[in-house]
């Protein structure tokens, strides 16, 4: 009995934190960087302290809404690197993948990677989460960094070439990305054809892993 209440009681939180997180995409969406606690417990129907009850504070929040949508991210793009096409299409669609995600959601981007442009004057201050953007990229490097490692034979040095293009090219990714969602000096599929460019040479040469998936 105590085991099944348990585990009820788990599920029930469990639960509860999807449907504050949900409340919190709901006020990212429309407020982005300046998204405070006080509007996410109001979208909520709740009080600041159950809000942070659940999370802790600002930055335990922060840190949970970039695991979520890290995560259909990191989904997204290993489904485009799986693909049933060839390489150069699937370096494109990776690529692709990555820059519709931040033009589809644009104030989620600039939640995560430009809080310091948030804030509320006077009141309940915007997300100070300008130190944990550099871990998120940190992440999504090594995973890709894994990715590669996993389906490309880079020679001897391959694990440690793995994470140095795995990084290099989430870095490039962010960077291109983020000027080209604020300036929009080109068409999406021109840019994606453009860093496509960049690191097919090295890409095009490199074998399969042998037992590998393939890249």
């Amino acid at each position: 009995m105590d085991t099944t209440q348990s585990t009820d009681q788990e599920r029930s939180a469990d639960r509860r934190r999807r449907e504050l997180l949900e409340a919190a995409d709901r006020v990212v969406l429309r407020d982005g960087p300046g998204a405070s606690m006080n509007a996410i417990a109001a979208e909520a129907g709740i009080t600041k302290p159950i809000l942070y009850r659940h999370f802790g504070d600002k930055g335990g929040l922060y840190a949970a809404l970039a695991q979520r949508h890290t995560d259909a991210l990191l989904d997204s793009l290993r489904a485009a690197l799986d693909a049933p096409a060839e390489r150069r299409e699937r370096v494109e669609a990776t690529l692709d993948t990555y820059l519709a995600a931040i033009e589809a959601r644009p104030q989620v981007y600039r939640f995560l990677m430009h809080p310091a442009e948030g804030g509320q004057p006077g009141g309940d201050q915007g997300f100070d989460v300008g130190k944990h953007s550099a871990p998120l990229l940190r992440r999504m490097g090594e995973e890709l960094g894994k990715v590669i490692e996993d389906r490309l034979d880079l020679g001897p040095n391959s694990r440690l070439l793995s994470r140095i293009w795995g990084h290099g090219i989430v870095g490039m990714m962010h960077a291109a990305g983020d000027w080209w969602l604020g300036e929009r000096p080109c068409s999406r599929a021109e840019l994606v054809r453009s860093m496509a460019d960049l690191l097919w040479g090295r890409l095009a040469a490199a074998g399969d892993k042998v037992g590998g998936p393939g890249f």
